[in-house]
């Protein structure tokens, strides 16, 4: 079949198998042209391996340390007649790449919420890894069932505390326009920290750890994003901000538990980049564009894998590690710093639908958005007919 992009507002609903694959090969060139990573992780778990953060950690775990990987995701396959999404042709894309350079890895596709997972995950590690030195953990779902209860919850994205009202721009139309999003409520907060907090984080550590997996001084590490004062509203001090501050909380606690193995957990602050979770975020387009436009001008934009191979050197495997007063490692200096931060907001009022592409870099943000599934990537032939079936071998 001819594949082309099928958008609707902030999703994709297909993707394309050959650009996945040349989107994760070029992540695999970028870590294979830097120095490789001597005192990084030999035995690694990702949960929540398939796009973005996820994928970029795996493809530095294994080209960049030479480590064996263990992925978790939940993506479906193709049919005859419908696309594979993003996460598990870009999965198939890495098997394939860590194979012919003689690379162990293996992938499990479900719910990684669940009990049968990290057993599962364990099975694995027992017969064919020996003990894991590096768990990440960089699940981004909307949902999450209680693996005991069976309650599903949902997460939102909404502001606490007032209402909050903004400019934001329609990536369909191009229209800026105010938006105002009410405040949540006490419940939703609450089911958000449920969701995007750091107890599946704790669950999983103390699944591993009750099963002697882990190794000695094994580090863990869980995503986050702070921003600026663009974006706190509804970033930082929103709902999705409460269940951030909840991975300080068990950061702590995971080290705690680990103090027999002399294992450590840190939560890493990552800059803003163009994943699926971002696109949905109320003015995140808009300030991702101009974000885009201020880094670009001056040679310090990055994407998801030059963030991750800097946070293995410059974090994780530092001699010092780069550390806020919360103990987290720190990798968004370069957003945060103050030049760029005054050059973002001095466009932030100036931008209209008028002078969009000359204020902004939104045709930059634009592109990064198709690249996550697959299109606009430079070096695919758009107008071949393409199977969309693609070999994955998963653990049962």
């Amino acid at each position: 079949m001819i594949i082309k992009p099928k958008v609707r507002g902030f999703i994709c609903t297909n993707a394309h198998p050959n650009g996945c694959a040349a989107s994760v090969q070029q992540q695999i060139d970028y870590i294979k042209g830097q120095p490789a990573i001597q005192t990084g992780p030999k035995n690694v778990l990702i949960i929540g391996s398939s796009t973005g953060y996820g994928l970029a950690s795996r493809i530095t775990a294994a080209f960049g340390c030479g480590a064996k990987t263990l992925g978790l995701f939940f993506e479906k396959p193709a049919t005859e007649r419908k696309t594979g999404t993003a996460g598990y042709y870009n999965t198939a894309a890495f098997h394939a790449a860590a194979e012919r350079e003689g690379l162990w890895a293996k992938s499990m596709n479900g719910d990684a919420f669940s009990h049968e997972a990290k057993q599962k995950a364990i099975s694995v590690i027992n017969a064919d890894m020996g003990k894991i030195d590096l768990v990440i953990y960089s699940l981004a779902s909307p949902r999450r069932q209680d693996p005991d209860s069976g309650e599903i919850y949902s997460s939102v994205l909404k502001p606490v505390g007032k209402t909050y009202t903004s400019k934001g721009l329609n990536t369909d139309t191009l229209k800026i326009s105010e938006i105002s999003i009410e405040p949540a409520s006490d419940e939703e907060i609450a089911n958000t920290v449920k969701v995007m907090g750091g107890e599946d984080w704790e669950l999983w550590m103390k699944a591993l750890n009750e099963a002697d997996v882990l190794a000695e001084g094994c580090k863990s590490v869980a995503y986050t994003y702070l921003g600026e004062k663009l974006t706190w509203p509804i970033y930082g001090r929103a709902t999705i901000g409460k269940a951030k501050e909840d991975l300080d909380r068990a950061a702590t606690a995971i080290t705690q538990s680990l103090a027999k193995v002399g294992g450590s957990a840190n939560v890493a602050v990552l800059k803003a980049v163009v994943t699926q979770a971002s696109s949905a975020i109320p003015i995140m387009p808009l300030y991702l564009s101009i974000l885009f436009k201020v880094m670009k001008g001056e040679g310090s934009h990055e994407g998801c894998i030059e963030q991750l191979y800097r946070l293995y050197t410059e974090g994780l495997y530092a001699e010092k590690p780069r550390l806020d007063e919360a103990n987290r490692l720190r990798v968004d200096e370069l957003e945060l710093s103050a030049h760029i931060q005054e050059q973002v907001e001095k466009l932030w009022p100036l931008v209209t639908e008028e002078n969009l592409t000359e204020l902004t870099d939104f045709a930059g943000y634009q592109s990064e958005f198709l690249q996550l599934f697959g299109f606009n990537v430079a070096g695919v032939d758009y107008e071949a007919d393409v199977s969309p079936l693609v070999e994955l071998t998963l653990e049962a």
